[in-house]
């Protein structure tokens, strides 16, 4: 089971949820407003939990209206090759790379919420899948990704994946610091060949802008480019490709 949900429907989805189920608490508006706090997202996968059968939550879209973007890259990259889904959730982006690639890949599907973190680790270990490659893993991590420095070498990540944290930190009262952190961050840990991939659906004018700005605040050099990913529900989303830029 899978729920997928846009930035457009969130609120109204979450409105409906909540006079079901939340009617007397605050988790609405905190989804709202403070989609960068640890506690709210706590209190969102304790709550959609409760119903005792898990399903994956997904922003935007799943595996499927992406893999075209992040499979080829994996393939044409030499080993080893390590992969980070930050901001996991409850997300099957980050199982599924590890099913689907034919490369041997090391998938770190990270979140900030120990609960979100526990649930994919009891559900990886109720229902385990078989990995295409039978040399690539899979691990659930509780992890602050706006400070990757500290869990990963310099130049050791293969491609970083970020399907809406970026995106909800952003519309949060306080994301935007953290959501630029997470670029500086992710460039100081990918390899020069490597990538951040941020799947979005804000209009590239905004994003490419913020993006570059962002960027020039590393250490190190970067570019950045976008591609249409599809039309969904009359959404338009995009793929932002941010790369380490190797000095000549």
């Amino acid at each position: 089971m899978m729920l997928l949900l846009s930035r457009f429907s969130l609120v109204k989805s979450l409105r409906k949820v909540s006079a079901r189920r939340w009617h007397h608490t605050s988790l609405t508006n905190d989804l709202i407003n403070n989609m960068d706090k640890k506690a709210t997202w706590d209190r969102f996968y304790t709550e959609n939990s409760r119903g005792g059968q898990f399903k994956n939550f997904e922003w935007f879209f799943g595996f499927q209206s992406v893999q075209d973007y992040i499979l080829p890259q994996l393939k044409s990259m030499c080993a080893p090759l390590h992969v980070l889904d930050i901001g996991c959730g409850t997300s099957a982006l980050g199982p599924s790379i590890y099913i689907h690639s034919k490369s041997a890949v090391a998938v770190t599907c990270a979140d900030i919420s120990p609960v979100a973190v526990r649930l994919m680790q009891e559900h990886a270990k109720s229902t385990p899948a078989q990995p295409c490659n039978p040399a690539s893993t899979l691990i659930f991590r509780e992890m602050d990704c706006t400070e990757l420095e500290g869990h990963f070498e310099p130049r050791s990540l293969a491609l970083i994946v970020d399907k809406g944290t970026t995106d909800a930190l952003l519309r949060s009262k306080e994301g935007r610091v953290k959501a630029g952190q997470i670029v500086r961050q992710s460039l100081a840990v990918l390899r020069h060949s490597g990538s951040l991939l941020q799947f979005s659906d804000e209009d590239p004018d905004a994003r490419l802008l913020w993006l570059e700005k962002e960027s020039q605040g590393s250490e190190v050099a970067a570019v950045v480019s976008v591609h249409e990913v599809r039309e969904l529900r009359g959404v338009t989303y995009f793929c932002y490709q941010i790369s380490p830029h190797a000095a000549q």
